[in-house]
């Protein structure tokens, strides 16, 4: 038995890690954020699946049978590489999932008119995997993609409550609603996001509801390990939590902290 993995190229996987942890608090989990080469949402295919590979791995060396990928430029990217070429290999038993399907399949029940917004970084954007499983779920639907190179950036550099922030999430929101006036609802496909969410609704204005992941996500995971015993058998289920990066342990702690709203402790590892 061992924790289950949640890995992120930076912090934004903090947030999924959040709402998972309100949902399955019996659970221990292992969160490794590869903060030395965050971050991955301008970065090639070929280089985004060979980090989400290696940090797959580290987390399987260290117990975990069950990861979750809690970003959406390793899902988008590196998921279903990893599912159907690496599991067999590494071991059939063990499991990795993403946060872009848990997203998606609930937009039937928030879109009255199907006119999707993807506000995200511009790997997931480039990636067009959101528009490919919109479409899949709800062929009806459109989707209107928008990247916003700059919002990570905000975030990892604390600027994400500065007025420098409200400049460039009014600009990409409009930039979006200028592009489709109709679009009834907004994802915030990257997990960072959730810290710009004051500015985001203040810059949406009540146009469109705003979709987040991390409560998406958590339902989707204690469903899943319902629906999967053999899986949930191998987690083990003390309460734990530890966290790993490859940043220096100090630089990680104090920006996880406001992350997690609580301190957090890390230790250093390379991938």
């Amino acid at each position: 038995m061992g924790p289950i993995g949640v890995f992120d190229s930076g912090y934004g996987g903090l947030t999924i890690l959040k709402e998972i942890r309100k949902a399955l608090p019996q659970y221990d989990f292992m969160y490794l954020g590869d903060n030395a080469r965050a971050p991955y949402g301008t970065r090639s295919f070929d280089v985004v699946y060979e980090f989400t590979l290696q940090a797959v791995k580290a987390l399987f060396a260290r117990g975990c049978h069950l990861v979750i990928l809690a970003c959406n430029t390793a899902s988008a990217k590196a998921l279903r590489s990893i599912q159907q070429k690496d599991l067999p290999a590494i071991d059939p038993s063990r499991r990795v999932l993403g946060v872009i399907i848990p997203t998606v399949e609930t937009l039937g029940d928030i879109s009255a008119n199907g006119n999707i917004g993807l506000l995200a970084t511009p790997g997931t954007v480039s990636s067009g995997t959101y528009d490919i499983e919109i479409a899949k779920f709800f062929p009806k639907f459109r989707t209107v993609s928008h990247a916003c190179p700059m919002w990570v950036p905000l975030v990892e550099n604390r600027e994400y409550d500065g007025p420098g922030a409200d400049y460039f999430v009014e600009k990409d929101v409009n930039a979006l609603f200028a592009e489709e006036p109709d679009t009834d609802t907004i994802v915030l496909g990257c997990t960072h996001y959730p810290l710009l969410l004051p500015k985001i609704e203040k810059a949406v204005a009540g146009r469109a509801r705003i979709v987040t992941q991390g409560h998406l996500v958590a339902a989707s995971l204690a469903d899943y390990l319902s629906r999967h015993p053999e899986i949930d058998a191998e987690c083990s289920k003390d309460g734990s939590v530890t966290y790993l990066t490859t940043e220096h342990p100090d630089k990680f702690t104090g920006m996880a902290s406001v992350f997690m709203e609580q301190p957090v402790t890390a230790r250093r590892i390379e991938l």
